[in-house]
């Protein structure tokens, strides 16, 4: 039987992607624990949430879902309990992933936009409960799917397709919609909403710096401030604008055919609608890959940092061979 492109795309992609992923995500988490990056705890603490959210992501849906589904199929991952658990978890790395973005951005515009508020919000242990609360309740918006119906084979209980009332229920309908919601529809708009303001309030407040050095000072003196806020700000818009280009076509798909059957009844089945599924869940978990990517480009010393880390091995066993 010959596979559609987009299979055998899929069967390249998502191992690669792991791989990345494990590997980004890990190197990222160890050189923002060591807080050599010159970020502020604050951040820090932000950062190392969403790359650890990022990283549980890569491992429950792109390794122990897809890759296992289309390279290892019929294991102990397909019995219905473990398979439920999958979709559970799955449900809350991604919410954490989100909405962990969205807290961040919210920290930069008080950190920016609210300079009363900033030294009671802005703060370590602030942030380690922001991402505390947002973490349990992603967990609870998971439980739920760990009760879909599904069906059983010859009484046995084996993967997670769900049963036709699923599709027809008004309660899980409603789930749906209501998740649909909350992530990723109010995450997106929250985050442009943060960003529209903590732009307008950055241009406001250069204008009024300029205009105030450029009395006592030459122009070309470089503003410590403003930098600081520069270097913050390409930071802040590089993780929004990849969150949101990179969901965008899972979410065009999603608010078409919402409640449709996620899995096909014939798996290789090309149609435009299941080959728009597919690319929307390859580019939705391009994103959880992205982000060390984004440090590395807008941040100077996570480059240096990143550097020493990769050379390590290479010095390491060069001083072995010298021995």
């Amino acid at each position: 039987m010959e596979y559609p492109v987009i299979f055998q795309i899929e069967r390249i992609y998502y191992p690669v992607l792991a791989v990345i992923g494990v590997t980004a995500n890990s190197m990222a988490i160890v050189i923002l624990k060591r807080g050599k990056c010159g970020l502020s705890k604050c951040i820090t603490q932000y950062l190392m949430a969403m790359t650890a959210a990022d990283l549980l992501l890569v491992i429950i849906d792109v390794i122990l879902n897809r890759t296992n589904n289309i390279h290892f199929p019929i294991n102990f991952l397909f019995i219905t309990p473990v398979c439920a658990l999958k979709i559970a978890l799955f449900n809350a790395a991604i919410n954490c992933s989100v909405w962990f973005t969205v807290a961040f951005t919210f920290d930069r515009f008080v950190a920016i936009s609210c300079q009363k508020l900033k030294t009671r919000y802005c703060t370590k242990r602030t942030a380690a409960g922001v991402i505390g609360i947002l973490g349990a309740i992603s967990c609870l918006r998971g439980v739920p799917y760990y009760f879909v119906p599904s069906m059983s084979i010859d009484n046995v209980p084996w993967f997670c397709i769900e049963k036709d009332d699923y599709y027809t229920s008004p309660y899980w309908i409603a789930c749906e919609r209501i998740d649909s919601i909350l992530t990723p529809l109010l995450p997106f708009a929250l985050v442009l909403v943060f960003n529209s303001l903590t732009v307008r309030n950055i241009i406001i407040v250069n204008r009024l710096r300029r205009g105030l050095r450029g009395q006592s000072t030459s122009e070309n003196q470089i503003d410590p401030e403003m930098e600081n806020r520069r270097k913050s700000i390409i930071l802040l818009f590089a993780l929004s604008t990849n969150l949101i280009l990179l969901w965008i076509p899972y979410l065009v798909h999603s608010l078409n055919w919402q409640i449709t059957n996620y899995h096909y009844t014939d798996k290789y089945f090309s149609t435009p609608v299941h080959i728009a599924q597919q690319c929307g869940y390859m580019l939705r978990l391009l994103s959880s890959c992205t982000n060390t990517c984004i440090y590395a480009l807008s941040q100077k010393k996570f480059r240096e940092e990143l550097k020493n880390m990769i050379k390590f091995p290479c010095v390491f066993v060069i001083t072995l061979c010298k021995r």
